[in-house]
């Protein structure tokens, strides 16, 4: 006879070990207790027949095995959150929850006010917001809906474009009567700059793309882009923000913009198989036209 397949709480435990690196964290992260979360992690060591976590000093550390079987695990997870989400919708109305997935910034100075108005609009909306800069995999169902600053590859995706979003580099007005204003790019070598902490290849070429002149210095470093626009906000010194998002506040002026500037495409993508749903089809009309107006 056939050993019974593991239940879902034991990946569940197991994901948590890795993400916590101890049984006791990751029972303070699902709310158990740390005999629990050391009896699942051993019950599904048995159901695999291999080893999950060595114990050493620094906490437990996973194993191959435990590392080869992490993205499994993970849409494990993924797809039960889908689930109750679809369930929590089930029907023709507008309600239940809907899960986005949108950079920092734009989740951030962006959407709150259009989620509020789609929150008054239909009550019974339910909005989980994932913020990071990482592409969630709508495939995998890591979210329902994304705003993606690239265009979607995956033939299964119901995508719309937005249009470009401005980018071009800024300061806050106390910052230039202090340092004065760059009258070129080469005049940016004496300024204060704000830029990313780790040079992604993504990056470099953007740098050699806009002609940027060697020898830059920045004054400081943060790969959080909500980060980057608090320091430019408090006048610390230049750098990049969405020209939209600037012209919010009369406060910052946008510098050199016929000799630095770039775009970001913008889309909002959704799975197709969501299209059918009331809650999803709302959430994903209320981005495209308030993004839209964003942009506006």
């Amino acid at each position: 006879m056939n050993s019974p397949e593991p239940p879902w709480d034991l990946y569940r435990s197991f994901l948590a070990v890795l993400r916590e690196g101890s049984a006791s964290g990751a029972a303070r992260a699902l709310g158990l207790t740390q005999p629990t979360i050391a009896r699942h992690v051993e019950q599904l060591e048995a159901a695999i027949g291999d080893e999950l976590f060595i114990r050493s000093p620094r906490g437990l550390l996973p194993t191959e095995t435990a590392t080869n079987l992490r993205p499994y695990a993970e849409t494990l997870e993924a797809t039960a959150a889908a689930l109750l989400r679809a369930a929590s919708g089930h029907g023709t109305a507008i309600r239940g929850r809907v899960r986005i997935s949108a950079s920092e910034v734009v989740g951030v100075e962006v959407l709150p006010p259009i989620l509020a108005a789609l929150r008054a609009r239909h009550p019974a909306l339910v909005i989980e917001l994932s913020l990071s800069n990482a592409v969630d995999d709508l495939l995998r169902r890591e979210a329902d809906i994304a705003i993606r600053m690239v265009e979607p590859e995956q033939g299964a995706l119901l995508a719309r474009r937005i249009g470009n979003i401005p980018i071009g580099l800024h300061a806050h007005r106390d910052y230039l009567a202090r340092a004065g204003s760059p009258a070129s790019l080469e005049a940016l070598t004496g300024h204060s700059l704000i830029g990313f902490d780790r040079e992604t290849p993504e990056i470099r070429a953007m740098a050699r793309r806009l002609a940027l002149p060697a020898g830059l210095h920045f004054a400081l470093r943060a790969d959080s882009d909500v980060a980057q626009l608090a320091a430019i906000r408090a006048g610390f010194g230049i750098g990049f923000c969405q020209a939209p998002l600037a012209r919010r506040d009369p406060a910052l002026v946008r510098l050199l913009p016929e000799a630095l500037t770039f775009d970001l495409p913008t889309w909002v993508v959704m799975h197709e198989d969501l299209k059918a749903s009331p809650r999803c089809r709302a959430v994903f009309d209320a981005l495209v036209q308030g993004l839209g107006d964003y942009l506006r």
